[in-house]
């Protein structure tokens, strides 16, 4: 599965949280982005974000004056951050959960990149990702589950044999996908084709 360090954008702009949202509107203009990264003010502080959204609802809806609202004062803070590790599957459900459309990817306080939905979109491989591997994270689940069942009702409980029977079934599938597929001679192609053919039949004793 990829992580978000493999389709991370690394390249971050930021902002402070005591400039005005003017000017954090000609940055996202001159760098063509929808959101910035709002700096930690040290390093306890959480990071924020200010999105194109925050500006429109929060001051253009109102008529505030842009050069006298101050980032901090519609920013999103705390922000949800991740971490590079995370695997795509999960920052989508974080994503789909949580209803927000990009996070800063942080290490500590070390902030090292941006990924969005559009990331999951475009730079993953979700679309063409094996079902072999997406059964895999099944088993997974389904072996720690049937464990918890296990020792929560007792080895020999019928709950803990169908758990278990889960388990084995998500294996078989796995182990069918992965045979090879046979591939047929050119008398079974034939004989797909014209099955009343005299060389086709299959005579019984």
């Amino acid at each position: 599965m990829m992580q978000v360090k493999d389709i991370m954008t690394t390249t971050v702009v930021t902002i402070r949280g005591s400039a005005s949202v003017a000017e954090a509107v000609e940055l996202m203009k001159a760098k063509k982005l929808r959101a910035l990264i709002v700096e930690p003010r040290s390093a306890q502080d959480p990071f924020g974000t200010i999105t194109e959204s925050d500006i429109v609802y929060n001051v253009a809806a109102f008529g505030h004056d842009p050069k006298k609202v101050r980032v901090y004062e519609v920013m999103t803070k705390p922000c949800i951050t991740v971490y590079p590790e995370l695997g795509v599957e999960y920052l989508a459900r974080l994503f789909a959960q949580s209803r927000i459309r990009r996070a800063p990817v942080v290490d500590g306080q070390q902030l090292l990149g941006i990924v969005s939905i559009s990331d999951i979109l475009f730079k993953s491989d979700f679309v063409t990702l094996s079902k072999s591997l997406f059964l895999e994270d099944r088993i997974e689940a389904a072996r720690e589950e049937a464990r918890l069942i296990c020792s929560e009702q007792g080895a020999t409980s019928p709950a803990c044999a169908a758990a278990w029977d889960v388990v084995e079934e998500l294996q078989a599938e796995t182990a069918h996908q992965r045979e090879p597929e046979k591939q047929k001679n050119s008398l079974q192609n034939y004989c797909d084709a014209n099955p009343e053919a005299d060389e086709c039949r299959i005579y019984e004793d």
